[in-house]
């Protein structure tokens, strides 16, 4: 994963902590960042005609949530489904809860939250449960050779606000 931003001119610094940075709410903790920084990896997958699944990596806000039609009408795959556990590892070759957003051995297609771009930096896992790294949204964007799309579901303002407040 340092290598592939290395490859682009980037050099990230990885934090590594004792405890887990698993979920979105353990990193933001563990960082001391909004849960909107914390940058999910989520992997789905859509068929191709000859069986094997194609990974394509939705990087999502943390408090956001993938809205899986939106998803396919973006990437044009009308099949896309949520990866399981085994698929998202066998395609990446990083487990879930740990997945970069870069870095991967096979080509891997990559659709970012445009609500990542709300803020000055965002906190991605680094290839472990326990390791995330900070990056400036637009390099991120850079790095993951990522499409910016809305492909989250919509959310009522009363629900943002429930979020924020923790309720």
């Amino acid at each position: 994963m340092l290598d592939a931003a290395a490859r682009k001119g980037v050099t990230l610094e990885v934090v590594a902590f004792d405890e887990s940075t698993h979920t979105a709410v353990e990193a933001a903790a563990a960082v001391g960042a909004e849960l909107g920084q914390i940058v999910k990896s989520l992997v789905f997958v859509a068929p191709r005609d000859d069986g094997e699944l194609e990974p394509i990596l939705a990087l999502v806000s943390g408090p956001n949530r993938v809205d899986v039609a939106r998803l396919a009408a973006v990437t044009g795959e009308a099949d896309i489904r949520r990866a399981t556990a085994r698929e998202a590892n066998d395609l990446t070759g990083f487990v879930i809860g740990g997945i970069p957003p870069i870095g991967f051995a096979r080509p891997v297609r990559v659709v970012m939250d445009p609500d990542l771009g709300r803020y000055p930096t965002v906190w991605a896992a680094a290839g472990l449960s326990t390791a995330v790294f900070e990056v400036p949204p637009g390099t991120l964007r850079t790095l993951a050779n990522a499409v910016v799309a809305p492909i989250t579901e919509e959310r009522r303002a009363a629900d943002v606000e429930a979020a924020a407040a923790g309720a």
